[in-house]
């Protein structure tokens, strides 16, 4: 009697790594522990870059600013429950943002947590990531795999983007399955974020509105930053010559010193504008929900968004336009070709003559050099440093360090500037950081508050494990918004008050960086300069007065007051 050979089998952990290597996943961000540490391990076995973490929050955001910067979903892999709700977090800010992203989790057996019997690290994840993710999935059989991971690609890219939740029970990634049969269940995802043209009258109707306009003005979103067709854009612009505003992590679409830039006069941009076109931008807070008196009363608004129900979220839109950027500012530049739109003069002069005033106003501000330093003069060093490098990718948050550098510090290249989004995170400055040198390869500068920074500061000692070219300047001025409140009882800080002279340059020596302490804007570019210069890991504490700064940054209507008087 012969028996056969045995046959040729895989498991889920293979299949799985498979999928995401057919499907051109070069890098996953993630912390392993139970079930997806051999997960991890033949990733990268296989080639596949795996990023480990500190902290499930970062690796999801490092995944969601790879998911901008490239345009393909962002992978970030977590560990169950616990794990897998401190990557939510991230996942859910994706979304919010809408960067493509995919958050894999081990999960418990499914028997198990639907019985509520106990297991370990029970949860049932896959319903608590639905309010939070553009679509939530569970691959049930190993046969699955395949399908489950072209779902989640095509999901988070395609349409608006967004985050995905893709589940996996540890069963399934150690179900075995004959290697012939299994290869048969994978595929690669063909053109998973397909072109969407607008309607030829939509395009009609914005352009008749655009000629009628005495005062318009275009406004670009990090939605147009992520469409990639800068070209496009500014040869619209530049046609038209209608004035743009640019969004923080739009600036660079067109140099910040395009001459029809008007970061520098927004507000009477917004207060006076008669036809605002938003292209990749949205009514949401961030532009006052398009209502008076941050917008004239009477402003129409035409609106570029491949998602049609983002249409009247706020205000009328006169001219909505459905359709991937790209082709809506393609179908307009061709119009507008055919039936020549040139905004009026008048408008155009007084914008530049406020732009004009206002600049004026911050270099006068910028040559200040007070001791103990302010926002204003250490960002001037540091936006002296960054106009030699051009190329380096810039990383921003807090709440006066982010409000500050956005107004100081230029751009001259799109995408290369991350910061809080739309909403207002703080803690993704590391993650972002780690995901722009790890997928650009350039070279990274961090600007936070102190505050901000500590919320992942523990992810330096990953950005010195992978020896990244980031450096990060801290702007400590001792507090969450400024450092000198003093307490109201007792002999406890005050809520908003941190460690005064905290040295978080130590933090770079402890893990093998570099650390600068610096108390002067002079001091500050030096160590900035050496810093980039060495292309390894760096933190500059870059001490401030502990009086700089205002609660909430820009956003003080945002944070009401209490009526009742603190006991003195």
């Amino acid at each position: 009697m012969t028996t056969g050979s045995a046959p040729d089998l895989t498991d889920g952990f293979h299949l799985l790594v498979d999928a995401l290597k057919l499907n051109g996943v070069e890098t996953i961000y993630g912390l392993v522990g139970i079930p997806i540490t051999d997960l991890a391990r033949l990733a990268q076995a296989s080639g596949i870059r795996f990023i480990g973490f500190r902290h499930e929050t970062s690796a999801g955001n490092a995944a969601a600013a790879a998911g901008f910067l490239t345009g393909r979903p962002g992978v970030c892999l977590t560990v169950s429950a616990p794990g897998f709700l401190n990557g939510l977090v991230a996942l859910a800010n994706a979304t919010t943002n809408c960067f493509p992203m995919i958050q894999i989790s081990g999960s418990s057996e499914r028997e198990l947590v639907d019985l509520q019997r106990g297991d370990y690290e029970e949860l049932d994840q896959l319903n608590a990531a639905r309010p939070f993710a553009k679509a939530a999935y569970r691959i049930g059989r190993v046969q699955d795999i395949g399908l489950g991971v072209a779902r989640a690609i095509r999901t988070a890219v395609s349409g608006r983007p967004g985050g995905v939740y893709l589940d996996i029970p540890g069963a399934v990634l150690a179900e075995a399955i004959d290697t012939a049969t299994a290869a048969d269940t994978l595929w690669r995802v063909v053109d998973p974020a397909p072109r969407q043209l607008p309607a030829p009258e939509a395009v009609d109707r914005a352009v008749r509105l655009l000629a009628q306009a005495q005062r318009p003005l275009i406004v670009l979103g990090k939605g147009a930053a992520y469409a990639r067709c800068d070209n496009v854009i500014r040869q619209f612009v530049e046609t038209t010559e209608i004035p743009f505003l640019p969004m923080s992590m739009a600036k660079g679409i067109l140099p910040d010193t395009h001459p029809q830039s008007v970061a520098a006069a927004r507000s009477v941009a917004l207060a006076r504008a008669d036809v605002v076109m938003l292209v990749g931008a949205r009514l949401n807070w961030l532009l006052g929900h398009g209502e008076p008196p941050r917008w004239s009363t009477d402003a129409k608004f035409i609106q570029v968004d491949i998602e049609a129900s983002e249409f009247d979220s706020n205000r009328p839109i006169a001219a909505p336009l459905a359709g991937d950027i790209g082709s809506v500012m393609a179908a307009l530049l061709g119009r507008v070709r055919e039936l020549p739109i040139i905004a009026p003069t008048t408008w155009t002069g007084e914008l530049t003559e406020r732009r004009a005033h206002n600049d004026a106003a911050m270099r006068k501000r910028l040559a200040e050099d007070p001791h103990p330093m302010q926002f204003h003069n250490a960002l001037r060093a540091i936006r002296d440093v960054l106009v030699q490098h051009p190329q380096v990718y810039l990383v921003n948050e807090g709440a006066n360090a982010l409000d500050v550098a956005r107004n100081v510090i230029d751009m001259p290249a799109p995408r290369h500037r991350l910061d809080s989004g739309t909403w207002g995170v703080m803690g993704v400055g590391m993650g972002y950081a780690i995901a722009a040198a790890v997928e650009t390869g350039e070279r990274v500068v961090a600007i936070e508050g102190d505050s901000a920074f500590g919320f992942s500061a523990m992810e330096f000692e990953t950005i010195c494990r992978y020896r990244l070219p980031i450096t990060v300047v801290v702007l400590n001025n001792g507090g969450v918004y400024r450092g000198d409140e003093a307490p109201t009882s007792g002999t406890d800080p005050a809520p908003t008050v941190l460690s005064a002279h905290a040295r978080h340059e130590l933090i770079a020596e402890a893990f093998g960086g570099k650390g600068y302490h610096v108390t002067t804007s002079a001091e500050l570019q030096s160590a900035l300069t050496e810093a980039l210069a060495s292309n390894g890991p760096a933190i500059v504490d870059c001490e401030l007065d502990p009086a700089a700064g205002t609660e909430s940054g820009h956003l003080t209507s945002l944070n009401p007051k209490s009526a009742v008087t603190p006991p003195g």
